[in-house]
């Protein structure tokens, strides 16, 4: 009896991976953010061993996630315009080439700070288009049944290379330098293309594409404005975006400044809040209940380990605190992405997507330089404590927001979100995500 659970839990945690384009798509990106955490960590490093400022790690982040704020909704049209899967070969090749260049100059010993910052900015480019893209494109492989589970374990995915990455990118920083870590990057993006490359396009569901015509980017922002549940989790999504998820700013100083680490003691804590993301995303991935109440409690429960972390007095206290920390955040994130594709009319998938990019990465360039400013000058335990309160701040705001509208009901401002095929969701299906309300708007 005990064993049939164990099965049954287990088959409903990886349920998203009995679709085999999804398992190839899984593959290739799980080898790929291996390297996207080395070079997140050897560019943060690198700028904080330079110039010893919390406001220049910030200003590095800010310069890779600028252009997601300014072209984000854009990228966001394109990705509802065209097809997902040709953009999305095109992107990850165009990140594999930048990585490259970044290793060609700094083993190169020509890589000059300003160089940095502009190749940082140029990754924002491309990820203004990849981001809204690869969110929509997981639906179109694995259906609308099997989507918050697929979120959930690509959360689990990033955070399972936040665990590697990190502590292999401070190893080889310390024995060969920076620039390896470019190169592996560049190297692994081939493992992505590799896997797009093996994918059944005959057995994907794409999205009915927007049709061509001016006033795209403004409808996809009238549409999310007149949805309540889409605002308001955008809401909380951009105020934990903005200084709450500004990991690669605070935690450099705290290992480097609070305790006095190396770029070794910073990939371990990466790596332990990666740790707990995994488990925590096994766990969510697992569970069935989407509400937006759900949200609330995470975002309370978030901020309230966030303030844990910035108070611990000790590395191995900071350590296990950072593993509930990655727990928290995976949770949140997953949850929020779930819900927001699910009401999205698929039409406007890639535009509400787009507008989530924006809440979680292209509020950095706010957020970043207002944490590591805080972080420098008071200290790096306040940049965490700033992001603890933002996250509080988020789930009181949704608790008012979400318990207000579910105890009195609204009334229809716009049409049901659709399937795939077109067809209205029945009202019942999707009962565990939107809670009480018979409709979200």
């Amino acid at each position: 009896m005990a064993t049939a659970a164990v099965r049954g839990a287990v088959s409903r945690t990886f349920s998203s991976l009995r679709v085999r384009n999804y398992r190839y798509y899984f593959a290739g990106q799980s080898l790929s953010l291996v390297g996207t955490w080395m070079q997140s960590i050897a560019q943060s490093w690198l700028v904080f061993a330079t110039t010893r400022s919390g406001t220049q790690v910030g200003l590095l982040v800010a310069a890779q996630t600028l252009p997601v704020l300014l072209f984000g909704a854009i990228g966001g049209t394109i990705a509802d315009r065209f097809g997902k899967y040709r953009i999305l070969l095109w992107t990850q090749s165009l990140a594999g080439v930048q990585a490259g260049v970044l290793a060609a100059l700094d083993l190169s010993g020509h890589l000059q700070l300003w160089e940095l910052y502009v190749m940082a900015a140029s990754l924002g480019m491309i990820n203004a288009i990849d981001n809204p893209t690869r969110q929509t494109f997981v639906v179109e492989m694995v259906g609308r049944s099997q989507l918050p589970n697929a979120v959930t374990l690509n959360s689990v995915m990033v955070n399972a290379a936040r665990a590697l990455g990190p502590a292999v990118a401070g190893l080889v920083i310390a024995t060969v330098g920076t620039g390896w870590c470019f190169a592996v990057n560049a190297a692994s993006f081939g493992a992505v293309v590799l896997a797009l490359t093996a994918i059944r396009q005959d057995e994907l569901a794409p999205a009915p594409r927007a049709a061509p015509g001016r006033g795209q980017l403004r409808a996809g922002f009238r549409y999310v404005a007149r949805t309540p549940l889409l605002r308001d989790s955008l809401i909380m999504m951009a105020v934990v975006g903005c200084l709450t998820y500004e990991f690669q700013t605070s935690l450099p100083l705290v290992a480097g400044d609070t305790f006095r680490g190396t770029a070794v003691t910073y990939g371990f804590f990466t790596a332990f809040m990666g740790a707990g993301a995994v488990v925590g995303g096994l766990v969510a991935a697992g569970r069935r209940h989407h509400g937006p109440m759900r949200l609330v409690t995470t975002s309370l429960a978030f901020g309230a380990v966030v303030l844990l972390a910035a108070l611990a007095p000790t590395a191995p206290v900071e350590c296990a605190a950072l593993v509930l920390v990655g727990a928290g955040s995976v949770t949140f994130l997953s949850l929020a992405n779930a819900t927001l594709q699910l009401q999205a009319e698929p039409t406007m998938r890639g535009r509400v997507m787009s507008l989530w990019s924006v809440a979680f990465m292209g509020t950095t360039p706010i957020g970043g330089p207002i944490v590591g400013f805080v972080a420098g000058t008071l200290g790096a335990r306040y940049g965490l404590g700033l992001g603890a309160v933002a996250a509080l701040a988020a789930g009181a705001f949704g608790m008012v927001a979400f318990g207000r509208r579910a105890s009195r009901p609204e009334p229809d401002s716009v049409p049901e979100p659709l399937g795939g095929d077109g067809e209205a969701i029945d009202a019942g299906a999707d009962q565990d995500l939107v809670g009480p309300e018979p409709n979200p708007a």
